[in-house]
């Protein structure tokens, strides 16, 4: 019964989240065979767009198949610890892919600064980069770029030893991040150890010959303090996450 409704929740979700036309397709019956294409198309669409709509996603199908197993309280604790757990993978996805654009922009830079050391003009140069287009990856690095091109232009300027200097600065600011990230660590680690307790107390709970997961699923008191814990254990993770977005800027 469980994996039915999984499956019938999956398939809602598909709907959902798929383009209009498609969706309507499907509920007036016009597709009468599997289009891979259009799963595909909606597959990308949860991973790749918003973070909500893959968190929402996952916090309803984590949510049934334990409220099926478990009863309202496990529905919602299990929607809950989903939709935490998506959203965090989304966010050090982010941060990861961030970072790569970052070096990325860095190695362009220096392959600009070697083309001007060439001795290829600025102006070819910055026509090969179409105006910086190809730093787009560091916004402030796309902007300091442009006035180096303007610069060089109207002024003269040496255009290879300003790249130059923006280059060093943002190495050197991202080994500054990457410095108060390391400092930062401490707490993202104490914070998921916090996260890691509850399991290990239920643990300690079975190990003791009782069963706390039935006293917190099916009894007032216990239902309470899985709400009122997952409250606090939400609350407190974000409140770490916000310290350590802090150090990193």
């Amino acid at each position: 019964m469980t994996w039915v409704l999984v499956t019938l929740l999956v398939a809602a979700v598909f709907l959902v989240a798929g383009p209009e036309r498609g969706a309507r397709d499907r509920l007036t019956g016009r597709r009468t065979r599997l289009d891979l294409t259009g799963v595909r198309r909606v597959l990308v669409a949860l991973l790749g767009g918003p973070v909500w709509r893959l968190a929402v996603g996952a916090a309803v199908v984590a949510g049934v198949a334990a409220g099926s197993a478990g009863g309202p309280v496990a529905a919602v604790v299990a929607g809950a610890y989903a939709g935490l757990a998506v959203h965090e993978w989304r966010r050090l996805d982010r941060r990861k892919r961030g970072a790569a654009r970052r070096m990325a922009t860095l190695d362009e830079l220096t392959s600009l600064v070697a083309d001007l050391r060439a001795g290829i003009p600025a102006a070819v140069v910055a026509a090969t980069s179409a105006g910086g287009a190809r730093l787009a990856g560091d916004e402030r690095i796309q902007r300091l770029t442009g006035a180096v091109w303007r610069l060089a232009e109207h002024t003269g300027a040496p255009a290879a030893d300003l790249l130059e200097r923006i280059e060093s600065d943002a190495r050197e600011t991202g080994r500054l991040g990457r410095k108060a990230g390391a400092q930062a660590a401490g707490a993202q680690v104490t914070a998921g150890l916090l996260a890691v307790l509850p399991f290990a107390g239920i643990g300690a709970g079975y190990v003791l010959g009782g069963d706390p997961m039935d006293v917190l699923l099916h009894t007032p008191g216990g239902a309470g303090c899985a709400i009122g814990a997952l409250i606090l254990q939400c609350c407190g993770l974000k409140w770490a996450q916000r310290i350590g977005e802090r150090v990193l800027r």
